[in-house]
């Protein structure tokens, strides 16, 4: 049995991305796996850099839990390319020196050194971008970043993506099988 932490990085309260994730949640924990769930639509932080700050509780708190886990699960929308800015600013603002990579132990190539090692990954996003256009067109851009700059960065690997789309105007049927293949992934953890 694995702890799983889960993100909701949808920065609206209803959204696909939210059903995705308590979906998901909702069958590991059936499965007998330990599932810790974040929405980040209730997480409040300042987004101010000009001076070192402690992290806000919750913040500080879903670092303790991503240390905690054995398997980071995180749904979101593809918005331009990238990740809704909120989410962007949670990766700026929690994944810290220190506490995500230390940047006194470089490696060879002079990459800091990850300290959430030990972990998988799992994304899973949505788009209105057809899966063909993602890859040959944007060269996959948004799973570059997210896989090597964030993820593998902070140590979490293996980092996996699942791709739903197109999603603003999916029929329910399609939502349904989503919704059956995120049952699937959350009662195996992968």
């Amino acid at each position: 049995m694995k702890r799983i932490l889960i993100l909701d990085g949808h920065p609206a309260a209803q959204s696909l991305s939210r059903a995705l994730a308590e979906t998901y949640a909702e069958a590991a924990r059936l499965a007998g796996h330990e599932v810790r769930l974040v929405h980040l639509h209730e997480l409040q932080f300042d987004h101010d850099y000009a001076e070192k700050k402690p992290l806000e509780p919750r913040l500080d708190q879903l670092i303790e839990d991503l240390a905690w886990s054995d398997h980071f699960v995180m749904t979101t929308p593809m918005w331009w390319d990238g990740v809704p800015a909120k989410l962007k600013g949670l990766f700026d603002r929690a994944l810290l020196p220190g506490r995500a990579y230390d940047p006194r132990k470089l490696s060879r190539l002079g990459i800091p050194a990850p300290l959430l090692t030990g972990r998988s990954a799992r994304v899973v996003f949505t788009s209105d971008t057809p899966g063909w256009f993602l890859r040959l067109v944007y060269k996959n851009a948004l799973i570059w970043q997210l896989r090597r700059q964030v993820l593998e960065f902070v140590g979490l690997k293996p980092a996996r993506f699942t791709h739903l789309g197109p999603a603003s105007q999916a029929q329910p049927s399609q939502v349904t099988r989503w919704l059956e293949q995120m049952r699937l992934l959350g009662a195996a953890a992968a």
